[in-house]
């Protein structure tokens, strides 16, 4: 399954969700807006050749800035909202740029052509359908709605009076003004009032999506067996991160691996590992926990954002991690999928590069028996350990093995092995040596960090550090390293904003171990 690691921080910046729909709708708006004009432009060259004393005497002039228009229009839906990624600023901006785009258009294109009296009118049709169609395409208040509505409007108002004045209508220059005036109001009107109910019933299905006590947001996270949403609880108003189980997967078998996650969860107490904060079930029958929300970064994005990182700052996360890890060993827990993507960085109480070790959904307890023949080898193949692929019998060996390739990929930017498969990597594991770290990193490493590494990826799990206490020991042992700092670590926390996660699973093999040598 994918890592809760995506589920306890956000994926992307909190209004993600919401900037990406409003520049898919503002899309969908310029798409539908775009070819209507052209099928007005069609249709009017259809008219002029069929009956070419209405043509108007500056047509020239009108057809010439319908080109420049359309071209506009279809660079800033093509290029600019279909291609580029906007902020929720930008979309604002934009979106009061196509209304004030679009009705000085139909503008100019009524007073170029006075002597037809039918354009002021068609004009003044389609600036009120650009109206409607944007009031049902973009989700908008109503407030933002009548402005938008009123910039559409807006320069046909000195283009009437402009007509009123200097061509013969059918009715009265004033009558004519204030008719139009009188058409647009009731369109901002209608407008307005449409957009504040689809609005107001979107807030009211967001209003809905609750579980509990827990109002959920975006959807941050979804794996083999769960979906994880950002949330808040309803009076503590704290951000929590709530998994629910999947509907189609509810079943005696999913309920208890699902229970026994959050039960293996809520027994950790340790400062590095995700705590969970409440368990229980809907009135609908939907089954969740909520857990910690951790606005952070994992190890893998680290390192693929940021590059290598300095052994100064890579041992006191490797520390860390070892402290959680202990614990749940000695609550007779091993881990079995510790990967960068499952450890979080984060910065908490203003205290910088916080590690949390999260995903116990592949937890096992030490004394449960797998010796049957055929296994299901659960893990990431870039850090499993090899007695996963060659042995029944798993121990927290199988998690110190985990940490030491963590550790590598932390210091070299690349993992321990390499293929192109998930069992050529495995299979690596298990029968090829390891190129030591200090040969692979940009950066320093010393022979005592690079022995250390080395033998947590011992093929033989007695030949590894008997523990995670150990491990964590022998880090600290080291000499303190001058690449890194608190105050470095405070400023990079600084310039950092939470980016876009890339997907990592959990790959599910299913290897015959009696065939094995």
């Amino acid at each position: 399954m994918r890592g809760v690691s995506r589920a306890v921080r956000s994926k992307t910046h909190p209004t993600e969700e919401t900037r990406a729909y409003l520049q898919t709708r503002l899309a969908l708006f310029a798409k539908v807006m775009f070819w209507s004009f052209v099928a007005l432009l069609v249709f009017i060259s259809g008219l002029y050749w069929r009956y070419p004393h209405l043509v108007p005497a500056r047509n020239h002039e009108v057809f010439a800035g319908a080109a420049v228009g359309l071209t506009g229009m279809a660079a800033l839906w093509r290029l600019v909202l279909v291609r580029m990624r906007l902020s929720i600023e930008a979309l604002y901006r934009l979106d009061l740029i196509f209304s004030t785009g679009i009705g000085t258009a139909f503008a100019f294109a009524a007073a170029l052509a006075p002597e037809l009296r039918a354009a002021a009118y068609a004009s003044l049709v389609y600036a009120i359908f650009t109206v409607f169609m944007r009031a049902i395409v973009v989700p908008s208040r109503g407030a933002r709605t009548a402005v938008a509505a009123a910039l559409v409007f807006l320069p046909s108002l000195p283009a009437s009076i402009y007509l009123a004045v200097t061509s013969t209508t059918e009715l009265p220059g004033p009558a004519f003004v204030f008719g139009m005036i009188l058409f647009s109001s009731v369109a901002v009107a209608l407008a307005h009032t449409g957009s504040r109910t689809i609005y107001s019933l979107s807030q009211k299905v967001t209003e809905a999506r609750q579980l509990g006590e827990y109002v959920l947001d975006d959807v941050i996270g979804e794996g083999g067996m769960g979906r994880v949403y950002r949330a808040r609880h309803r009076f503590l108003r704290r951000p929590t991160a709530v998994k629910r189980l999947l509907p189609d997967l509810v079943g005696a078998g999913n309920m208890d691996r699902f229970e026994r996650e959050v039960q293996h969860m809520a027994q950790l107490t340790h400062p590095n590992s995700v705590a969970v904060y409440d368990y229980g079930r809907s009135h609908d029958g939907v089954v969740y926990y909520a857990m910690e929300f951790l606005n952070g970064v994992d190890l893998g994005q680290l390192v693929k954002q940021y590059g290598p990182q300095p052994p100064g700052r890579v041992v006191p996360i490797l520390i860390q991690v070892c402290g959680a890890l202990q614990e749940a060993h000695d609550l007779g827990m091993i881990h079995r999928d510790i990967k960068p993507a499952n450890i979080i960085l984060c910065e908490r109480g203003g205290v910088p590069d916080v590690a949390k070790v999260v995903d116990y959904g592949l937890v096992k307890e030490i004394t449960h028996d797998t010796s049957q023949s055929t296994q299901v080898v659960m893990g990431t193949p870039g850090y499993v350990a090899p007695e996963v692929v060659t042995d029944a019998k798993l121990g927290p060996a199988v998690d110190i093995y985990a940490v030491g390739a963590v550790a590598y990929a932390l210091l070299t930017g690349q993992r321990v092995f390499e293929g192109a498969t998930a069992i050529a990597i495995m299979l690596q594991h298990v029968t090829s040596a390891v190129t030591p770290p200090s040969q692979r990193s940009p950066h320093s490493i010393s022979p005592a960090l690079d022995a250390i590494v080395l033998r947590c990826l011992d093929k033989d799990p007695e030949g590894r550090f008997p523990s995670a206490r150990d491990l964590a020991e022998a880090l600290e042992a080291l000499p303190a390293s001058d690449d890194w700092s608190r105050a470095a670590a405070s400023a990079w926390w600084k310039r950092w904003k939470p980016a876009a996660t890339v997907s990592t699973e959990t790959a599910t093999m299913t290897i015959d171990l009696a065939d094995r040598a």
